[in-house]
């Protein structure tokens, strides 16, 4: 089983930014599309971004376009997700997913187990 472990949460205001990180185990990390979700209290998860393989390729939900960078370095087996400008709406767990891209949650075969971003207005 891979690990994914989520890192860089916390309690920020409006207009603030963070930065998210995902470590993952195994040397097959670079074989796989990664991939941000977040799920608020009551609501479904959503897709947020996703990076291929090699880096070069993201895609990004309309609500964060502009806003958030999705990243990997798969030399460190890690991926990121820069998040500016951020919104009260933008409060979630953040997950990251290990996978084959698309914007499905079904297209993820591993999943960390959260971290927690809280925007103040």
């Amino acid at each position: 089983q891979v690990q994914l472990v989520e890192s860089g949460g916390g309690l920020v205001q409006a207009g603030g930014s963070l930065r998210l990180s995902c470590a993952a185990s195994g040397r097959t990390f670079a074989n796989y599309a990664m991939g941000w979700f977040r799920q608020a209290p009551t609501k479904e998860r959503e897709f947020v971004a996703a990076v291929s393989r090699s880096g070069l390729y993201t895609n990004y939900a309309d609500s964060v376009k502009g806003r958030f960078t999705i990243s990997r370095d798969n030399a460190k087996n890690t991926v990121y997700l820069q998040m500016n400008t951020l919104k009260p709406e933008d409060t979630a767990s953040y997950y990251c997913a290990l996978g084959h891209a698309g914007s499905i949650s079904q297209q993820y075969d591993y999943w960390g187990q959260g971290t927690q971003v809280t925007v103040s207005s």
